[in-house]
């Protein structure tokens, strides 16, 4: 069998198994979340890592040296946002080909310290190589409260719900890539959510305070991420496709392929969480982020979602989301 037979989440999961289970009594957490999380004497310390590569993650023909050290960052920090931690420290391994221009790599900083200076983060470490692409390689480490928010405590009769808007960053990859023109507005919209996202975490925060237990950010798309909190609470889902939130503007531009931006694009780096209807109503009257209920979690069709229109019929969609050995093309960025 080959990986992409198996695809990336075959493969974490095998891994896992391979691993096998951790002997520290400590750990909370360890493969299968957005972060590893462990006890310490005063709080839970948080870990996760990501690497962007180019021409997987990346194109430098879409994007800047600045917008891709914000980029690196950031996709880091939404995994601490997600667990409802705040992050501390990073450490930035870097690949790159020995013709690479010294001020790409100081740009390359400036975007990292703008983002670092923004959640109070210290870059204190990492390591340098010759590679054949760029490569970048952050690991952050954070904390929380005794509380976290994890992927495996959503509860049939849950809602779903979501922050922010989705599709916005698939649509600004899609116009970069494809250079389609369009407004100034909807241009400077898009291209900020693909090459800046912003990490979710005082919402996070916000959701621990007031009680929820369930949730992930959206890397790899609404559906599939979606998915891995089913499959790791035991539940099934349903969300109903007209209440997904998609930015007038993306309507605007891209007119029914916006809905499947929302649903399988991914990058948005928004929350997607489940808590019962009170405490999301606790959630919606503190939080300024725009915030949508867009389904219920079930007890039926565990590990799966199902989509429903508007009479609630079921809907049938091919795409789930991004998968690195199973998705087709250029990466995500």
């Amino acid at each position: 069998m080959k990986v992409w037979e198996l695809g990336e989440f075959g493969l974490i999961e095998l891994i896992a198994r391979n691993v096998g289970k951790p002997s520290r009594e400590e750990l909370v957490l360890g493969i299968g979340d957005d972060t590893a999380a462990w006890r310490t004497e005063k709080s839970i310390q948080l870990a996760t890592t990501d690497i962007l590569i180019q021409d997987v993650h990346f194109n430098l023909s879409t994007t800047t040296w600045r917008y891709l050290g914000w980029k690196a960052l950031a996709v880091n920090i939404s995994d601490i946002a997600a667990m409802g931690g705040t992050p501390s420290y990073a450490m930035v391994s870097l690949g790159l080909p020995p013709d690479t221009k010294v001020a790409s790599v100081r740009e390359l900083y400036r975007g990292i310290k703008a983002i670092a200076k923004k959640f109070e983060i210290d870059i204190v470490g990492g390591n340098i190589s010759r590679a054949p692409v760029v490569i970048i390689d952050v690991s952050l480490i954070g904390n929380a409260s005794q509380a976290l928010l994890t992927r495996s405590e959503a509860k049939p009769g849950d809602q779903i719900a979501v922050t922010g808007y989705l599709g916005t960053s698939a649509a600004g990859g899609r116009m970069l890539k494809s250079s389609i023109k369009l407004d100034k507005s909807t241009t400077a919209l898009l291209k900020e959510a693909h090459l800046r996202p912003k990490p979710r975490v005082a919402e996070g925060q916000t959701l621990v305070q007031h009680g929820v237990r369930a949730a992930i950010d959206i890397s790899d798309g609404l559906i599939s991420d979606l998915t891995h909190i089913c499959k790791a609470s035991k539940v099934g889902a349903k969300v109903w496709i007209d209440r997904i939130p998609v930015h007038p503007k993306v309507k605007a531009a891209f007119g029914n392929k916006a809905l499947g931006m929302a649903l399988s694009g991914g990058e948005d780096y928004e929350l997607l969480f489940t808590a019962k209807s009170s405490v999301i109503n606790k959630v919606k009257n503190v939080m300024s982020t725009p915030l949508m209920v867009i389904g219920e979690i079930t007890r039926e069709h565990s590990g799966q979602v199902t989509l429903l229109d508007e009479q609630g019929r079921a809907v049938d969609w091919k795409e789930r989301g991004w998968d690195h050995f199973k998705s087709q093309g250029q990466g995500k960025a």
